[in-house]
């Protein structure tokens, strides 16, 4: 015990005197940095769109869209922050509320959310989802406000609890006298609306804003711009930046990522007691980012996405591979196990895509002559990340102690 004791006052002996940081904190998603740039486009657009409320007249509702990382949530609350201080200094009642659908997981929990926007306290559970939206539709409607509700991953929501929600905001004005709403969805998904039901497409009417991704030059003049905020500044040089720009902007321009990288960097190079950060920080916070990432993705998938996954698991372990037939017969036989319908084989590949998609596994289209085309698949993880990731579910917890 007391061998514990000594090594954790020298951890927190080196982070005391750790001379890496100034303000680790400008380093993370959730800081919204008093500049964004090369996002000054998307900025004055979305500025000029939400423009009216000022007049209180509502804006028209916006789908912005773009790949993780590309500031499509920075950019929103930014020009929401300038537009919310606006409305206070000419007098005018503009209530913004910002959800992310991911955490705030169904209709019900997003409904308690706008309240809370406009000062209603909702009970968790004991009433309707119904109720619970009128009674947020009351509230609102006697401040007479303009309120910008922006759904944040909205596809997310939309997948799991469908469209109605989108339906019945985009239609308030038919409830509503004194106060109008307008929505923003955040989504990477280019096809959401087109997969939306037509009433609901007709109702939003959205304007529709585009993220590209950053390329390394911009990333690195991001990364260099908190630099300076983040760290003291014998503490790194324009080489480590440059190399997380450069590995970021490898995977489609992430911001994100980038500013994670970075971070996670330091924080390495701080817990060694080292002076500055190396190239070698940086390869080390790579492979850690992406253990995180993958366990974190892994966790918070759908059921049957995580049955394909334990499938796929199964049938490649020791470096082996598998096709999508196989998969399927597999992911069959684990839902029978738990007595509980399986999606149907179109269904699969279409989850096996969407494994691939984010980096989870590698699924290779080949030729096998005149018997067609199949996918060989492997994971693209760690085994034990994928394991460690699905443990924790209910379902899977039972499956895997069953082949124990």
């Amino acid at each position: 015990m007391l061998m514990y004791m000594d090594e954790l006052e020298e951890v927190f002996s080196y982070a005391l005197k750790s001379t890496i940081f100034i303000n680790r904190d400008v380093l993370r998603p959730e800081y919204i940095p008093t500049e964004l740039p090369h996002r000054e486009e998307q900025v004055s657009k979305l500025g000029a769109i939400l423009a009216p409320a000022l007049r209180n007249s509502k804006p028209s509702n916006i789908f912005i869209y773009g790949l993780t990382g590309t500031g499509k949530t920075a950019v929103t609350k930014y020009v929401l922050k300038r537009l919310y201080n606006k409305a206070i200094e000419i007098g005018s009642d503009i209530v913004t509320c910002y959800v992310n659908t991911r955490q705030e997981d169904t209709t019900y929990r997003v409904i308690v959310r706008l309240g809370e926007c406009v000062g209603l306290k909702l009970p968790f559970t004991g009433i309707s989802t119904a109720e619970a939206y009128r009674r947020f539709l009351k509230v609102l409607d006697s401040r007479n406000s303009i309120m910008i509700v922006v759904l944040d991953e909205i596809d997310f929501l939309i997948k799991k609890q469908g469209d109605e929600l989108l339906y019945r905001l985009s239609r308030s004005s038919d409830d509503l006298t004194n106060s109008k709403i307008s929505i923003i969805g955040i989504t990477n998904d280019l096809k959401l609306v087109e997969d939306l039901d037509p009433r609901v497409r007709s109702s939003l009417g959205e304007i529709e804003i585009v993220f590209p991704p950053y390329n390394a030059i911009q990333l690195e003049d991001i990364l260099k711009r908190r630099a300076k905020m983040a760290f003291n500044p014998k503490a790194i040089d324009d080489a480590v930046i440059s190399l997380c720009a450069s590995l970021a902007a490898r995977e489609h321009g992430d911001a994100r990522r980038a500013l994670d990288l970075l971070r996670v960097s330091g924080e390495i190079a701080e817990r060694e007691g080292a002076e500055t950060i190396s190239i070698q920080h940086v390869y080390i916070a790579l492979k850690e980012i992406e253990r995180d990432r993958a366990s974190e993705v892994i966790s918070t998938m759908p059921l049957h996405s995580k049955l394909v996954l334990l499938a796929i698991y199964n049938l490649t372990r020791n470096n082996t591979k598998t096709t999508t037939g196989e998969v399927y017969i597999h992911y069959k036989a684990l839902c029978a196990k738990l007595g509980i319908e399986s999606v149907t084989q179109r269904r699969v590949s279409d989850i096996i895509s969407e494994l691939d998609m984010i980096g989870i596994i590698t699924a290779r289209l080949i030729s096998r002559g005149r018997y067609g085309k199949t996918r060989m698949i492997s994971l693209a993880v760690p085994e034990d990340v994928v394991l460690n990731a699905l443990r924790g579910d209910s379902y899977i917890d039972s499956l895997l102690s069953r082949d124990r």
